[in-house]
């Protein structure tokens, strides 16, 4: 699926996601199969991306019933059409990729929590020793394990990277009991999914967390779950700090963007180079066995 035409009012249109207004109190989040990279998001959909980011999304808000409240009501099909008969006619296009939420307003804020030195967080601590502009303990390596896990906010861009920004700065923005409340709610769910993953061979290097608002004055968790997208996943089996690690996500599509811009075919801007079928497929696979890996079943819609 490119895109989705449901016969309720879009209030939202993300590089994956399309969002739906479903009366005053409740959204429609459809997860398509576009995907992005390097802030580009390719012509060509991955088969079941959309699907995989839902309903791991949806097994990790049942997983973590009882550590934090979210906003997830149902992501089966059957159950969404039961409370929207708007959406009669229309259960192929919410198989799997469909969950229905409590609306709430968001915080402006992604909480990014990192157990292990890489990516961005790796390139500036590289350079200067620092994250977020703070000083971090010197000699550690590319991939190693940060213990305790550093907990680095960002701004939230809709268009390009976002912005990594101090502690401090997020407490300016949102105040400091909001800000205090995210950092302990990010640090549980995280600790939480990262002993559920490694008992299943998957390491979560770093994720991101989205909150929101509810209209009942709680701050819930929303949006996706240590998912591919969201997260940095690693296999434990294979897992060697000191250099860069293989990763559980578009890693594929990474590797071929990549070497199209050392080439010269490809200035790193829309639009992107056509992609072969070959790394399309691939990256699919990786989506279907993060899956896998992640709840110890097979992808079912």
């Amino acid at each position: 699926m490119l895109a989705s035409d449901l016969p309720l009012p879009r209030i939202g249109r993300g590089k994956v996601r399309d969002l739906y207004a479903v009366g005053e109190d409740r959204v429609l989040l459809l997860t398509t199969d576009r995907i992005s990279a390097f802030d580009v998001v390719m012509a060509e959909t991955i088969p079941m991306k959309g699907a995989v980011l839902t309903q791991i999304s949806a097994w990790w808000f049942n997983e973590l019933e009882g550590v934090v409240h979210h906003h997830m009501i149902s992501a089966d099909a059957d159950e969404i059409i039961a409370q929207v008969p708007a959406l009669r006619g229309h259960r192929s296009s919410l198989a799997g990729r469909a969950m229905l939420c409590r609306r709430t307003t968001v915080f402006p804020i992604e909480c990014v929590i990192r157990g292990y030195l890489s990516g961005s967080a790796w390139k500036e601590y590289a350079q200067q020793g620092t994250l977020a502009g703070e000083k971090l303990a010197a000699g550690l390596l590319e991939s190693g394990k940060l213990d305790p896990p550093i907990f680095s906010p960002a701004t939230k861009a809709e268009t390009g990277h976002d912005e990594n920004i101090t502690i401090a700065r997020m407490r300016e923005i949102l105040g400091g009991e909001v800000a205090d409340t995210l950092e302990s709610m990010t640090r549980a769910i995280y600790t939480l999914g990262e002993k559920i993953s490694r008992d299943q061979g998957i390491i979560i290097a770093d994720t991101k967390f989205e909150f929101g608002r509810a209209k009942d004055g709680r701050i819930i968790l929303i949006d996706e779950v240590m998912t591919p997208d969201s997260s940095r996943f690693w296999a434990a089996d294979v897992y060697k700090p000191g250099q860069p690690q293989p990763s559980f996500d578009k890693q594929p599509l990474r590797d071929y963007l990549d070497i199209e811009r050392r080439a010269g075919r490809w200035n790193g801007e829309a639009p992107p180079p056509p992609l072969p079928a070959s790394v399309v497929e691939a990256t699919s696979k990786r989506y279907v066995e993060a899956y896998r890996r992640i709840t110890g079943h097979e992808l079912a819609i």
